[in-house]
């Protein structure tokens, strides 16, 4: 066996709280037993004693946003624009219109672990881990950030867990030709609350979802919610990562996944 599959994704689920309570999911299920009565409604001419066991099939009614779980945001997402350092701004591509070579591609993982709920990851910090791994950035490469948040995933700070990154970061992996990124924590901004904490100690609008408006002057696509990317080594996998083709949608569920395979390395 060459390859290896590394699952990024978080369950769709109800009881674990992924997202602030009023944009959390919702599913509904029903078993096989559940469902007969609308299998005889499907297939006129039955009758409940008909199907085996009295069972019909399992299903699911889920209420969700496009971004709960682990999905991936559209340039469409950040602003009605991108573009707009790339020789003029043009509106912003959804995500049933996203390359879908931008989704499969070598990965490398920045590991911010270490710093502290809120903080906002500057360039300099970006490069300085770039140096500490040894990797020179390459287009469309996908770099992932492993923050605290992962290892609070399941817990009730989960949402304000985790640093962020902030524009600055992310140009510096825009201008390298990155055209999409990920986090495991909720946001790839930094936490809602500290920066309200900051805006209303500051009145800097500049600090209002920075890196997600980085989309205004390059577009680019990034996943949220990620998971398990301590298992990941900073280079040497693939990541993919398609999206459900929503037509014009800001985002779209999306299982990620990192593949570990002799035969793409040897190719690259």
């Amino acid at each position: 066996m060459t390859t290896t599959f590394v699952d990024l994704s978080i369950y769709l689920e109800n009881d674990v709280l992924s997202d602030p309570p009023p944009l959390a999911p919702r599913i509904e299920y029903k078993a096989h037993a559940e469902t007969v009565d609308e299998f005889t409604r499907l297939l006129p001419g039955t009758r409940p004693e008909d199907y085996p066991d009295g069972e019909a099939a399992a299903s699911e009614w889920v209420r969700l946003t496009t971004h709960s779980g682990t999905h991936l945001d559209a340039p469409y997402h950040f602003h009605s624009t991108m573009d707009g350092k790339l020789g003029g701004a043009r509106p912003s591509i959804t995500i049933d219109e996203v390359p879908l070579d931008w989704c499969f591609q070598p990965g490398v993982k920045l590991d911010f672990r270490h710093l502290p709920d809120g903080h906002v990851v500057t360039a300099a910090q970006v490069e300085a881990e770039l140096a500490r791994i040894g990797h020179t950035l390459s287009p469309l490469e996908i770099v992932v950030v492993n923050t605290r948040a992962g290892s609070r995933y399941g817990h009730d700070d989960f949402v304000n867990a985790g640093c962020g990154m902030g524009y600055e970061a992310t140009m510096y992996l825009l201008e390298r030709g990155v055209r999409l990124t990920g986090t495991d924590a909720w946001s790839w901004d930094a936490p809602f609350s500290y920066t309200a904490q900051k805006f209303a100690e500051t009145g800097d609008t500049r600090l209002l979802w920075e890196g997600h408006k980085a989309g205004r002057d390059i577009g680019y696509c990034h996943l949220e919610k990620l998971h398990n990317l301590e298992a990941l080594p900073p280079t040497g996998f693939h990541i993919a990562c398609f999206p459900h083709k929503i037509r014009a949608a800001s985002a779209g569920w999306t299982r990620a996944v990192a593949i570990f395979d002799r035969r793409l390395q040897a190719a690259h």
